[in-house]
């Protein structure tokens, strides 16, 4: 039986209000180890930024980190995956659209986050890609 996306995915992802400053959510980058947070506003998905978004968007262009609200530059054309879906889904979509990382959603409301990191570890723990995301991140 194929391994659904709620087996593989990081659950309770870090979330923020969109009007978050880069700075705070830098810190709970910094904090959580991770490269991506989830922009939620009501419960619901509003938008996704990553590290390279906040260097891309922000501090290549000299932003004020402290007075930069999180939704003037996060993503909000995402690609979801439900849990139940199948994983070979969520590495679909990540071919087709050039994504490392997928908000898995229960409805519109966030429940977890799928990488290509685990999805790695799933398909071959041997993997030298699997071997990387098991590590613990650089802080």
């Amino acid at each position: 039986m194929a391994q659904k996306v709620n087996e593989v995915m990081t659950p309770a992802p870090v979330t923020v209000s969109p009007d978050t400053s880069l700075s705070e959510v830098g810190d709970l980058m910094r904090q959580h180890g991770i490269g991506d947070v989830l922009v939620v506003h009501e419960g619901r998905l509003r938008g996704l930024v990553t590290d390279r978004d906040i260097v891309v968007r922000a501090v290549a262009v000299q932003k004020d980190m402290s007075g930069t609200a999180v939704a003037d530059i996060c993503s909000t054309n995402m690609i979801t995956v439900a849990p139940g879906d199948e994983a070979n889904v969520a590495v679909r979509l990540m071919r087709e659209h050039g994504v490392r990382r997928i908000p898995v959603v229960d409805g519109d409301r966030p429940i977890g986050m799928v990488s290509i990191g685990d999805l790695a570890v799933q398909r071959d723990e041997r993997s030298a890609l699997a071997d990387i995301s098991a590590e613990p991140p650089n802080t």
